[in-house]
């Protein structure tokens, strides 16, 4: 676990906590109904139940694996080392977010081919020639509904230099930090990207989701350091309680679900671009209420939720295939009918399949036996110790 040395923040061996992938897993499932328009699942989704969403989950969850896995790296191994594996691991994003959009214009331009239609918003992506490939190359033209992983490789390109303050600095500085920058973005919301397909600013202003990834940061050397559980206070519980109850009846559609509207007051949907300060409130609440459970330790390791677990520990595979399977779902649902027939063809076959890689990859993952090289190299570090 994290612990507090004489040199700063220090790491011991820790395990994975199931919560946190089993959550991963389930915001992956969010996501990807949530980009399915006209899909009847989006009515149970975490945004009919608060003010944030799947994404804001994601993001803070990212930030809390990356401490728990490059953090770990960057003690034991040194900079180079974490450097090196951050990078790695940023290249595997930039692919696969290439892949996604080579995939996503074949398909497209398959089904204009076919039907006539389903490139209206990508129309222009190539209207430059060469400067447009440029631009792709550089993730300055994102089409919409691939703006996350984009976002993703920022966070984590940054991550080494979040490290380095809370290990000098400790993490209130780290977060102080953070916090400044993301109210600098709800202050002046022209602090932000440009995506070059629209000239809008980008949906998830990393300037702002990047307080998210630190929180996250921080709530890994937290939670490892009080024993794998958030400290619980009964007054704090009571008080996320009571904040999630009135932001469940400010943002549920109680209309669509066919109740009279029961909302206190006429609050405007919540900004997400600026991760305005309500739905940060509404993301933190919930994290806290999960982590500092040790019931839910426990319910989360029964075999109902191994397969939303495995998503959760690929979640970079298991997104990448929920993204194409939700586009062809819109398509689909586009050209035949959103009939209930059609949603449930949708929805099986994106969770059969993200299910499926997930728990493909895990059991891979698992049966794969460690290198002589790095088992004997694991061995005479543990002797040092």
């Amino acid at each position: 676990m994290y612990r507090f040395g004489a040199q700063g923040w220090t790491v011991a061996a820790s395990r994975r906590d199931p919560r946190v992938d089993v959550l991963r897993g389930l915001a992956l499932v969010m996501i990807f109904i949530d980009h399915i328009p006209g899909d009847f699942l989006n009515l149970v989704t975490l945004r009919n139940f608060g003010f944030c969403d799947a994404a804001e989950i994601f993001v803070l969850l990212a930030g809390f694996a990356s401490m728990s896995a490059y953090g770990k790296c960057f003690e034991r191994e040194g900079a180079r080392s974490g450097l090196r594996r951050v990078a790695l691991r940023c290249i595997r994003i930039y692919l696969f977010q290439l892949g996604l959009l080579v995939t996503t214009l074949a398909i497209r331009r398959v089904w204009v081919m076919h039907f006539g239609f389903g490139a209206e918003d990508i129309a222009s992506i190539f209207d430059d020639g060469l400067a447009s490939v440029g631009r792709i190359l550089t993730l300055r033209e994102l089409p919409a509904g691939l703006d996350i992983l984009p976002l993703y490789i920022i966070l984590l390109t940054v991550f080494p230099l979040t490290y380095a303050v809370i290990r000098l600095f400790g993490p209130g500085v780290a977060l102080a930090g953070s916090a400044l920058l993301w109210l600098a973005a709800n202050l002046d919301p022209r602090l932000n990207l440009i995506n070059a397909l629209d000239g809008k600013p980008w949906y998830l202003n990393p300037f702002a989701w990047q307080f998210l990834f630190t929180i996250g940061a921080v709530l890994a050397l937290t939670l490892h350091a009080s024993g794998g559980n958030l400290p619980r206070r009964t007054w704090l519980v009571w008080l996320c309680w009571a904040y999630l109850g009135v932001a469940f009846l400010e943002a549920a559609p109680w209309t669509a679900w066919g109740l009279p509207d029961l909302a206190p007051l006429p609050i405007a949907t919540p900004d997400k671009t600026s991760l305005s300060p309500v739905r940060l409130l509404d993301a933190l609440a919930l994290i806290y209420l999960v982590l500092s459970s040790r019931r839910l330790g426990a319910f989360v390791r029964r075999p109902a939720f191994v397969a939303l677990e495995a998503c959760g520990k690929h979640s970079l595979e298991v997104f990448s295939l929920g993204t194409l399977v939700s586009l062809i779902g819109q398509l689909a649902m586009q050209t035949f009918g959103i009939g209930l027939e059609m949603q449930l063809a949708v929805n099986g076959l994106g969770f059969a399949g993200m299910f499926g890689v997930g728990l493909a990859l895990e059991r891979g993952r698992v049966r794969t036996p460690a290198r002589p090289a790095t088992r004997a190299l694991g061995a005479v570090r543990n002797l040092k110790r």
